[in-house]
């Protein structure tokens, strides 16, 4: 979707300022936000593509004037009253207030925390079909506007690159981020010029690499 998340390419918000040494944390409430969003998730059984969607939902105001985990925060309870699995007054109020919904996920057990992050969750998929496009293949980006989510961010639409690698068949967020399934696709790696995406005065060494589904792509 077109919203306030969507930032690629665009100027004035200033330079990015990295922080040396940078903590995983800044505060206490981040980890117990962090320790939240895995719970809910698990017990929950959405998947990731979902939750980034919660995120973008967010007015544009909203979105940009939170940090990272303030959009967490507010994107959980989204999730917990979409699902069933909290109220709005157990929300507010911070504490269940009646018997605990059922779950159509798992517990998350403590010990399972860090070797999941550790292997993540692979998003191939086996299949008997063979891609569409092959590396060295030019191709163009398709000039779409979903109001879901999609993986084709905005600056990079109807513009011309170069498949690079064929990265497999896998999970299509554009689907399963909407309760539609997980409905692989194939993915390539697309590199795309900048003067193809910010015109003549672009940096001419510049170039950006997309991993893009087949949807989003047709020959050029």
């Amino acid at each position: 979707m077109n919203g306030g998340h969507d930032l690629g390419g665009m100027m004035g918000f200033g330079p990015i300022d990295p922080e040396p040494e940078e903590p995983v944390f800044h505060a206490e409430w981040e980890r117990r936000m962090f320790a939240i969003e895995m719970a809910t998730g698990a017990a929950g059984g959405w998947p990731i593509d979902e939750a980034r969607h919660t995120h973008e939902r967010a007015t544009p105001t909203a979105y940009l004037s939170m940090s990272y985990y303030e959009r967490w925060l507010a994107s959980a309870g989204k999730r917990l009253l979409e699902h069933g699995l909290a109220t709005a007054e157990e929300i507010a109020s911070g504490r269940s207030l009646g018997p605990p919904a059922a779950i159509r996920g798992s517990k998350l057990l403590a010990a399972d925390v860090a070797p999941g992050m550790a292997t993540g969750k692979p998003y191939s998929r086996p299949t008997d079909t063979t891609p569409a496009f092959s590396v060295g293949d030019r191709v163009r980006t398709r000039n779409i506007h979903p109001a879901g989510h999609t993986r084709l961010p905005r600056y990079a639409r109807g513009r011309i690159g170069t498949v690079e690698r064929i990265n497999g068949y896998m999970v299509f967020p554009d689907a399963n981020a909407h309760g539609l399934g997980e409905d692989p696709k194939w993915n390539y790696a697309v590199s795309i010029d900048g003067a193809e995406l910010w015109g003549p005065d672009a940096d001419p060494a510049t170039s950006v690499s997309l991993d893009l589904w087949e949807p989003h792509l047709e020959g050029a």
